[in-house]
């Protein structure tokens, strides 16, 4: 049974750093590239960061350029997503995806609330 389980999020100031993970189980890890995705309140979702599964490039919105930083550990099946400098504008679910060409996973998302 394939699962990605988000854990990490919560409530932080503005200008606060929040680590979230994502293990997976139930499909080969490896193979999949790795995104994140967020759906902010009245908003579509849109595609914050990917990592490839290969040769574990990165690539980012421009709006969390610089601030975020993506990451995976093969070994422990997981993913991350750590998010530094944070603006309430990040406020946001968000959601796990594993992608492996047509073959899409995706997690029930954390939220995020960044707020003084």
């Amino acid at each position: 049974q394939v699962q990605l389980v988000e854990s990490g999020g919560g409530l932080v100031q503005p200008g606060g750093s929040l680590r979230l993970s994502c293990a997976a189980s139930g499909f080969t890890f490896s193979r999949y590239a790795m995104s994140w995705y967020r759906q902010a309140p009245g908003k579509e979702r849109e595609l914050v960061a990917t990592v490839t599964s290969v040769a574990g490039s990165t690539s980012y919105a421009d709006s969390v350029k610089g601030r975020f930083t993506i990451s995976r550990d093969n070994a422990k099946n997981t993913a991350y997503l750590q998010m530094n400098s944070l603006k309430p504008e990040d406020t946001a679910v968000y959601y796990c995806n594993a992608g492996f060409y047509k073959i899409q996973y995706w997690g029930k998302g954390t939220l995020v609330t960044v707020s003084s």
